[in-house]
Order: structure tokens, then C-alpha cells, then sequence
């Protein structure tokens, strides 16, 4: 009964008509069409109150970047304030520490030019002292020499007429004195020279002594006392193997002219000490001589020649006193072995040897004027000298043969000999 009630026909149609749906579908039609306007003007509002807050973004936006920018200005500001204070202080600061050094370096300045100027100041005065003093010692030198002129001007009168006086009564007798005096001073100087020559010979003598005993340490060197009869000293020959190998016989002359009796005189010497041979070394040589030479038995040489041909004198004893030796009963090859040390043709190379010794020591004293040149000159000396040394060894040992002991240097080696045969 009730849902008829709620039922009602379409006059229309007919169609029976619910009346709770109908009123329902107007409520919903009505509560859709409310809902959808109060959305719609929720919506609107909504919209509204975003389009404020998005304004509202926008302005806070802007004011944010406003404020960063008047931010960032304000800092910017700051530091660059902050750096020009900094840079202030430092420059002060700078300009302080600047300003001590100056003044430091101006003090220092100051006291340097004070002492400059004192030193100045006291230079001046020495100069000023100086020149009073030259001035005082120039007006008392020309004062005293005044003074000291008249002087001797008044003295020199008086000795003048006291010497006229007297002049004629002593001119004969001090003629006589004066003739007197220079004989004293003849006879003075003719003994200066004789014991300057004397004093002379004795340093020579000495330094012949001397220089054997220095290279020949093994030599017995015999000083001839003064006032005794012979020459000056005499050289007895030892080796390390053998004793009295020989002896050589040194007189010392040192005069201004050589004169021929000292080699009759010196050759008794010689025979009287039994020597084997005998050196005259003199300054002054004889007239057909220009240097060192065998004449009459015995050797006349100077000082710097000396010293060459001792050495080979000393050497050729020594090789004779061995040849003696291991040939004693051979008195052939020991004639021809005295018979070549007697010869001509030994005395020549004993000379040329001597000579390059004498020749190579003059070019070690030019040495430091002439390197170069003395080096090749002095090269061709040494080789005549080996040349010469060795044309005597050579003859030596073809006389007395293997009884003269080998010299290694002067020797072929034993492979030349080889290839040689």
C-alpha cells in the first residue's frame, strides 16, 4: 500500500512514476547543481587566493634578490672597506718601518760625513803643519847656510893668507910626500892583488874539493896541505866492488896569464904521488888553446869543462883497473888497451864528450830564454855525446874483449842481435 502511495501515473504516458526517486533525482540534480556552483566558486576562490600567493611569491622573490643584492653590496662594501683599512695599516705600518731605516741609514750618514769632515778637517791641519814646518826648515836652512858661508868664508880667508904664508916653504916637501904616498899606494895595491888572486885560487880549490866529494861519495878526496910541495888535491877512486881503482891528480891555477912551466912542474908532481893522471884547471889558458885539451901528459881544462871530464877520467881508470884485473897475464891486449888510453884518438873523444857536457850545462843556464831551441840543440848534443861514448866503449871492449863488463844501455838488445845474425 505504501509503495502505491509513492506511485504515481504520467498523464502523459501512462508510465507509472516513482515519487521518492523523481524527488531524489531533483534533490541530486539540485545538491549536484549546488555542489557544482559552490565548487566552481570554491575553485574561483581557491584560484584567487593562489594567484595571491603566486604575486606573493613573485614580490618576496624580488625582494629576496633585493635584499641578496643590497646584501652582497653591503659585504662588497665592507671588504672593500675592510682591505682599504688593512692596506692603511699596512702602508703605515710600511711607511713607519721605512722611515726607521731611513732615519737609521740618515744617523749613520750624518756620523760618517761628521768623521768625514773631521778627517778632512784634520788632513787640512797636517797639510797646514806640513807646509809650516817646510817653510821653517827651508828659512832655517837658508839662515844657516848663510850663517855657515860667512863662516867659512871668514875661515877661508885666514887659512888663505895663513897658506900663502907658508906655501912656498912647504912646496917642495909636500911634493915629496905626495911621491911618497903613491908609492905606498902602488905597493898597497900590488899586495891587494896578490892576495885577491891568492884569496881566488883558494875558493877554486875548495869548489873542486867540493864538487868530487858531492858526486863521488865513495872516493877518498885528499887535500894537499898549504905550503906543502905538489898540486891541490888528489882523487883516489874507490867502487861499491873494488878499492884504489886509481887516482887523478887537480891542480888549481887562477891567474890573469897561463904560464908553460906549470906542466913540467905539475907532471913531477904527478910521477912524485904515483897518480894516473893528472887535471890542470885554469881561468886563463895557454895561447894556442881555446879550450880544454891533453897537452904534454896532462889535462888543462877550466872549472865548468872540469867537471865533464872528471867523470870520464874517473870511469875510464875504473874500466882499466877491471881490465887489469881479469887480464893480468895477458900483457898484449893490456898494452894495446894502454896503448888506445895514451892514444890521439881517445884523447879526441874524451874532448868531444867533455865538450858536449861543458856545451849541454851552458844551455841548461839559457834554458829558461830558449826552450824551443835548446830543446832540438840540446837533443844533437846528447846524442854526440852517447855517440862518442859509445865509439869508446866499443873500442875499449874490442881490445880487451869480455873482460870489460857490459853496460846494459850501450848493449843491443838480445832480439836485434837475433834478427841481425
Amino acid at each position: 500500500m505504501e509503495d502505491n502511495a509513492n506511485r504515481i501515473a504520467c498523464p502523459n504516458c501512462g508510465q507509472e512514476i516513482d515519487v521518492n526517486e523523481l524527488l531524489y533525482h531533483k534533490l541530486d540534480e539540485e545538491l549536484s547543481r549546488k555542489y557544482a556552483a559552490k565548487l566552481a566558486d570554491e575553485q574561483q576562490k581557491y584560484q584567487g587566493q593562489l594567484d595571491d600567493l603566486v604575486k606573493e611569491r613573485r614580490s618576496l622573490d624580488a625582494e629576496k634578490k633585493q635584499f641578496q643584492q643590497k646584501l652582497d653590496d653591503e659585504l662588497a662594501s665592507r671588504l672593500k672597506a675592510e682591505k682599504k683599512k688593512i692596506e692603511g695599516e699596512l702602508r703605515k705600518q710600511a711607511e713607519e718601518e721605512q722611515a726607521d731605516q731611513v732615519k737609521a741609514l740618515q744617523n749613520e750618514l750624518n756620523e760618517k760625513s761628521k768623521k768625514l769632515q773631521d778627517f778632512n778637517k784634520a788632513k787640512s791641519e797636517i797639510e797646514r803643519l806640513k807646509r809650516e814646518k817646510d817653510e821653517l826648515r827651508t828659512t832655517v836652512e837658508a839662515e844657516s847656510e848663510k850663517r855657515l858661508n860667512a863662516v867659512l868664508a871668514k875661515e877661508r880667508r885666514k887659512i888663505h893668507a895663513a897658506e900663502e904664508e907658508k906655501a912656498l916653504l912647504k912646496l917642495s916637501e909636500r911634493d915629496h910626500v905626495i911621491e911618497q904616498l903613491k908609492e905606498q899606494l902602488r905597493e898597497a895595491q900590488r899586495k891587494a892583488e896578490q892576495g885577491s888572486m891568492q884569496l881566488q885560487g883558494e875558493v877554486q880549490e875548495l869548489a873542486i874539493e867540493e864538487w868530487l866529494q858531492e858526486n863521488f861519495p865513495l872516493d877518498t878526496i885528499e887535500e894537499i896541505k898549504k905550503g906543502a910541495r905538489g898540486g891541490d888535491c888528489l882523487q883516489h877512486i874507490h867502487t861499491r866492488s873494488r878499492q884504489q881503482c886509481g887516482s887523478v891528480y887537480y891542480e888549481s891555477k887562477r891567474t890573469k896569464a897561463f904560464q908553460a912551466g906549470w906542466i913540467e912542474k905539475f907532471k913531477n908532481d904527478i910521477r912524485e904521488r904515483g897518480a894516473d893522471a893528472g887535471v890542470l884547471v885554469t881561468e886563463a889558458m895557454p895561447s894556442d888553446m881555446e879550450r880544454m885539451g891533453f897537452r904534454d901528459g896532462i889535462w888543462i881544462c877550466s872549472f865548468e869543462e872540469f867537471k865533464g871530464l872528471c867523470v870520464v877520467l874517473r870511469e875510464s881508470l875504473i874500466q882499466l883497473s877491471n881490465a887489469i884485473t881479469v887480464q893480468e897475464n895477458k900483457g898484449d891486449k893490456m898494452g894495446m888497451l894502454y896503448d888506445f888510453l895514451t892514444s890521439n884518438e881517445f884523447r879526441l873523444q874524451i874532448e868531444a864528450i867533455v865538450e858536449g857536457f861543458v856545451q849541454m850545462q851552458s844551455d841548461l843556464e839559457s834554458e829558461k830564454r830558449s826552450m824551443q831551441g835548446v830543446w832540438k840543440k840540446r837533443e844533437k848534443q846528447i846524442e854526440k855525446v852517447l855517440l862518442n861514448t859509445n865509439f869508446m866503449y866499443s873500442s875499449i871492449r874490442g881490445i880487451a874483449g869480455n873482460a870489460i863488463q857490459p853496460v846494459a844501455l850501450l848493449e843491443l838488445p838480445e832480439g836485434e842481435e837475433h834478427d841481425d845474425a
